[in-house]
């Protein structure tokens, strides 16, 4: 037994931005194109705000927004309503599974670091804002690149998703992982930490690979050293006002964050 084991019995991963699709890329992708057809051109950053939520949650919180309500009203003629919720969300599934089967790449150093945790004595879920119809693109590629969580949790699978810890519950479940305590949740949104937090789970946040920089790995890289510390480092602020115990700037430096927390 290993002495992250002696205090941990498993760990929770989110899928974009954590895991796989470097920057989460491709629900923006979708948010932005769906909203675009309908005469609504959202910022970046309007869509990124409330990453982390079920979908269908998500397209309600951006039709919320003051800004997007005054725009739909101008080319609508009303606020928006939940039939126009429901009417996005069924066109947005369809646009997301074509563009998940080209944006499902591991982010590097997850399959390094999932076996060195297996290694280690941890157990590995995962948790996700994804529908399971979209899950089921997403896992046979992520496992024929090498990485399977013996357990997964879709947002639709549960009562409440994020920043509800419905999700994180069933995994821990499911894993055999009675006393929360013993586990952690890792996530590139706040929403994800919030739900770790609230069932007083260790959390992780990821700072360089996920929603909040969300740049993919060749802009990252494009970044002057300085900028992209600088960026980090604000990153990071923010999601300890979020409640996060840590932060990481990818999946990849999990493992030696937690030898030296056990150490």
């Amino acid at each position: 037994m290993s002495r992250v084991s002696e205090r941990f019995d498993a760990i929770v991963f989110d899928w974009a931005g954590t895991t796989v699709d470097f920057g989460s890329r491709a629900p923006l992708e979708v948010f932005l194109e769906v909203f675009r057809r309908r005469g609504v051109d959202l910022t970046t950053a309007e869509v990124r705000g409330p990453m982390g939520l079920a979908k269908d949650h998500h397209i309600a919180a951006l039709l919320e927004l003051p800004r997007v309500r005054e725009v739909w009203q101008g080319r609508h003629g009303g606020r928006p309503t939940a039939a126009d919720t429901a009417a996005i969300y069924e066109e947005f599934l369809p646009l997301q599974t074509e563009i998940l089967r080209d944006r499902t790449a591991l982010i590097p150093g997850v399959r390094e670091a999932i076996a060195r945790l297996r290694e280690l004595g941890l157990k590995i879920g995962a948790t996700t804002g994804y529908a399971r119809s979209l899950m089921n693109v997403v896992e046979p590629l992520a496992a024929a690149a090498g990485y399977a969580p013996e357990v997964n949790v879709c947002a639709d699978e549960v009562e409440h998703g994020r920043p509800a810890p419905d999700m994180n519950r069933r995994v821990l479940e499911q894993l055999g992982v009675v006393d929360p305590r013993r586990a952690i949740a890792v996530d590139d949104t706040p929403l994800g930490i919030e739900a770790g937090k609230a069932i007083g789970m260790l959390t992780i946040a990821v700072t360089m690979t996920g929603n909040s920089l969300g740049l993919d790995a060749a802009e990252v890289a494009a970044l002057p050293p300085a900028e992209l510390a600088r960026k980090l480092g604000v990153i990071a602020e923010e999601f300890r006002a979020a409640g996060a115990d840590h932060s990481v700037r990818s999946v990849a430096e999990i493992p030696a964050l937690l030898e030296k927390l056990t150490a």
